[in-house]
Parts: structure tokens; sequence; C-alpha cells
């Protein structure tokens, strides 16, 4: 099984931006903890990162070509606004969960929709850098 974690923009900032949000975990810190992770469930993982929408789009579409079984995607802000990154999930058709370190439905109004989630399998948020483990584990019994 092959699994890709991409982090939208902002989130190579982590361990610097807002730490009272955020913790002072970084984004390979976090990386990291879903690689050890994926092998302990036997799954590889490969990690991917860009500030960029279109770049962002450009990865989705070649999920499919490169073999990858599913997608864990922290969007950051583009999770509210990008319909494109949205339209990318849903025309691979590869099970995606969407990740968030904060709950963003207890956070500013404009955080409260979510365009990528009626494409999803499922959402975790709220439990900052463990969020990303559980949705790998969350994942992956869906692929099972």
């Amino acid at each position: 099984m092959k699994i890709l974690l991409i982090n939208g923009a902002n989130l190579n900032m982590l361990g610097q931006r807002e730490p009272e949000k955020y913790g002072h975990t970084t984004l390979k810190d976090i990386e990291n903890a879903v690689i050890s992770r994926g092998q302990e469930l036997g799954v590889k993982i490969e990690t991917w990162q860009s500030n960029h929408e279109g770049d962002i789009v450009e990865k989705i579409q070649s999920l499919k070509k490169d073999g990858f079984d599913g997608l864990l995607i922290n969007a950051g802000g583009y999770t509210h606004t990008s319909v494109v990154i949205r339209d990318a999930i849903a025309a691979i058709g590869i099970p995606t969960v969407e990740i968030h370190m904060t709950n963003i439905h207890a956070r500013e109004e404009f955080r409260h929709t979510s365009l990528i989630s009626g494409v999803c399998i499922g959402q975790v948020v709220g439990f900052k850098e463990l969020s990303y483990t559980l949705a790998l584990e969350g994942l992956v019994n869906y692929l099972k």
C-alpha cells in the first residue's frame, strides 16, 4: 500500500507559525511520525508540501500514474477556497482523508466550510499533530 501526504500553504512554517494554535512541532517532525507509523502498519508513505495551488493540483492529478492507493491532505487555507483542489481530488477517485491540526469548525466563520470535505472519505480535525497519524490509521483501515 502506498499513500501520499500533501501539505499545503504555510504548513512549512509549523513550529514557528502561531505556536499557541499549532504548537512547536515542525512539519518535518509530523512527516517523520507519519512515515514511522506507516512502517508499523506496513504502508509506504511519501510526503510533499507546496505553497502553490496549481502545484498541489498537478501533484494530486499524478497520484494514479504514480501508483498511490490513498491520499492524506492538509490543504491549509486552500481548504476553504480551492474548487480546483476539490475537483482534482474528485477526478482521481483515490480515497482521501482531509486533515487539520485545529478544529476548523470552532474557529473563524470562514474556516467552517471545507470545499474538499465532500470528496473525501473522512476528515480529522483538532488533535494538533496527532491528527495526521489518526488520519493515516483511518485511511489504512478503509483501504484494507
